[in-house]
C-alpha cells in the first residue's frame, strides 16, 4: 500500500470504530499526558519514601527486599510481587501513591478552571453522544479523576459506582443516573478497577468518597489497590467486586474499544476485551506513546481480528493493522489524543 492508502485505510477503520461508541479504556499513558507521573517515577518515588519508625525487623526487612528490587530496574508490579506486606505495609504504599499523584491530579483540575477544553477526552465525550446513546462506558486502573474531570467539563452526567455530593456512599444500584425532566441524563460511567484518590475504607469496612478533601480523613485509609501480590485478592472485596462485574459487563456488550495510553498489561482487566476481539472481531483501535511488548505480543498473536494501532514514529506516528502487521507510517502525531481526534472527527470544539 502507498502511504496515502494507509492514510485513508486507517482514518475509516478509526471512525467506523468511533461511530460505534467503543468502550474507552485509558492506561497509565493516557494521564501521563497531562502531567500525571506513571509507573516508573512512582517506583523512583517509594524508593525514597521515609518509612515509618514503628515497623518491626521483619517489615524492615521485606522493605529493603522492595527497594533492592527496584534498584535493579525490576518493574514496579514485579518488584512489590516479590515481597509479601503486612497490611499496614499496603496502606503505607497506598497512602504514599496517594500522596505522590495527588498534586497533579489538582493542576489538571485547574487547567479545566481555565479552559474547559484542555482534556481532549471531553470533546471525545461529545463527539460519542452525537447519537441516540445514553452512556458511554470507560474503564480504567487509573487512580486520578481525569475521566471524571473531562465528564464535567462537557457537561456530562458522571458515575462511578458512589452517589453524589461531598460524601459519596456506595451507590445501592450499578445503574443509578440523574434524571432530567424523566429522562435520564447523558451519563459517563467511569468504572475504577483500582480505585480512586477519593475513595476512603475504615477499619469498619466503611467506604466513602469525598472528592474535596486533600489528607486522608482520620481513621480513614485510601481505597486504592496497587501493584503486588494482594492486587487480586482485593478485588474480591467491595467496591471491586462490583465495578469490575460492571466492567465486565460493559466489555462484554462493547460494540468496539478504543484503547488509550493503554499497555495491555492487567490480565484481569482485559479478559473479555481479548476474548471478544478473538471470537467475534470486535474492532479495536490503541493510541498510545509507545506500544508495550505484551501490546505488541497480542496483537501479532492472532487473537485480535481486527484492529488499527498507532504510536509515535520517526514521521509522525507509526501505524499497524490486521492486515499490516510489520506496520506502516503515518505523517501526523495521531499517536496524541488531541492529533488523533482532529484527524478522525475533525477540529477543537
Amino acid at each position: 500500500m502507498t502511504a496515502n492508502v494507509h492514510d485513508e485505510a486507517s482514518l475509516k477503520f478509526a471512525q467506523e470504530a468511533l461511530s460505534a461508541t467503543p468502550v474507552i479504556i485509558l492506561g497509565s499513558g493516557a494521564s501521563a499526558a497531562h502531567g500525571v507521573p506513571g509507573m516508573w517515577p512512582l517506583a523512583q518515588h517509594l524508593m525514597k519514601a521515609a518509612i515509618p519508625a514503628d515497623w518491626n525487623d521483619s517489615e524492615r526487612g521485606e522493605w529493603d527486599g522492595f527497594v533492592a528490587q527496584l534498584a535493579r530496574d525490576v518493574d514496579l508490579e514485579r518488584a512489590l510481587q516479590a515481597i509479601r506486606p503486612t497490611e499496614r505495609q499496603t496502606h503505607f504504599v497506598a497512602a504514599t501513591t496517594r500522596a505522590f499523584l495527588l498534586p497533579s491530579d489538582v493542576t489538571v483540575l485547574h487547567a479545566l478552571l481555565a479552559d474547559r477544553w484542555a482534556l481532549p477526552l471531553s470533546r471525545l465525550y461529545r463527539h460519542l453522544f452525537d447519537s441516540t446513546h445514553p452512556n458511554v462506558h470507560v474503564i480504567t486502573p487509573n487512580y486520578d479523576r481525569l475521566a471524571e474531570y473531562a465528564a464535567d467539563a462537557a457537561d456530562l452526567s458522571c458515575f462511578t459506582g458512589f452517589g453524589y455530593g461531598h460524601l459519596q456512599s456506595r451507590a445501592k444500584h450499578p445503574n443509578t443516573r440523574v434524571t432530567v425532566n424523566r429522562r435520564e441524563a447523558r451519563t459517563v460511567s467511569v468504572w475504577k478497577v483500582h480505585g480512586s484518590l477519593d475513595w476512603f475504607q475504615d477499619e469498619a469496612n466503611q467506604i466513602v468518597g469525598v472528592p474535596s478533601v486533600v489528607d486522608v480523613p482520620t481513621g480513614y485509609s485510601p481505597l486504592m489497590i496497587t501493584p503486588g501480590i494482594d492486587k487480586y485478592r482485593l478485588t474480591h472485596g467491595e467496591p471491586f467486586r462490583t465495578i469490575l462485574a460492571c466492567s465486565d459487563n460493559a466489555l462484554e456488550n462493547a460494540r468496539a474499544y478504543f484503547c488509550v495510553g493503554y499497555g495491555f498489561n492487567d490480565e484481569h482487566l482485559q479478559t473479555k476485551l481479548v476474548e471478544r476481539c478473538d471470537k467475534e472481531s470486535t474492532p479495536l483501535v490503541i493510541i498510545t506513546k509507545e506500544l508495550t511488548p505484551t501490546a505488541k505480543a497480542f496483537l501479532r498473536g492472532g487473537r485480535c481480528r481486527r484492529y488499527l494501532a498507532i504510536e509515535d514514529g520517526p514521521a509522525g506516528a507509526r501505524g499497524y493493522m490486521n492486515d499490516e502487521p510489520d506496520g506502516f507510517d503515518l505523517d501526523k502525531q495521531i499517536w496524541k489524543l488531541d492529533d488523533f481526534l482532529d484527524h478522525v472527527i475533525g477540529g477543537a470544539a
